[in-house]
């Protein structure tokens, strides 16, 4: 078995070809699943579900679900909703999802953490290292590069999974940003 890794899934595509990658590089990935940022709760558990078809493709790897509260997350964005998209706003949810998974990992015992974020092509992986940097254990791994991105969307098309139209709050679903 190789080094235990907790990765934040944000959906079953970027999931994908991030687990692929880690499982390559000698991880043993076990999934962690929260995202009270994503908007109404039906398309998280849209989401979630078919994170739980990517899990059953790599032979049933573990998914810790986390509990939904967008309460929490409209709270911790508070003052930030009209931002744009990719702006300050998206920079605090990343904390918000950072901080959890953080709290996962150590939690269950896990030294290190990474994020499927990055696998996408609407997102700023620098912004997102930054941010992960805080988190003791974060491990900075840019999933778009080595083709992650097109894998992703090739895996997503294999799996029959659903590729969501907007990141996932409220407010990007109003501004029509798509996510992967």
């Amino acid at each position: 078995m190789g080094k235990r890794i907790l990765v934040h899934c944000c959906c079953g595509p970027c999931a994908t070809s991030s687990i692929q990658r880690l499982i390559d590089e000698g991880y043993e990935p076990v999934l962690c699943y929260g995202n009270s940022n994503i908007w109404p709760e039906e398309e998280n558990e849209k989401r979630y579900q078919n994170l739980l078809t990517v899990a059953r493709y790599f032979g049933g790897l573990q998914v810790v679900r986390q509990t939904y509260d967008h309460e929490s997350w409209l709270e911790f964005i508070k003052g930030l909703e009209s931002e744009p998209e990719g702006g300050a706003r998206c920079t605090r949810c990343f904390e918000f999802n950072l901080r959890a998974a953080c709290d996962e990992a150590r939690r269950l015992g896990i030294e290190c953490f990474t994020t499927t974020l990055t696998v996408s092509r609407f997102k700023n992986s620098a912004r997102i290292f930054e941010v992960g940097s805080a988190f003791e254990g974060f491990e900075k791994i840019d999933f778009k590069k080595k083709d992650g991105f097109a894998r992703s969307c090739a895996m997503a098309a294999e799996l029959g999974l659903y590729r969501q139209q907007y990141c996932g709050c409220e407010f990007s679903v109003a501004e029509g940003v798509p996510d992967a």
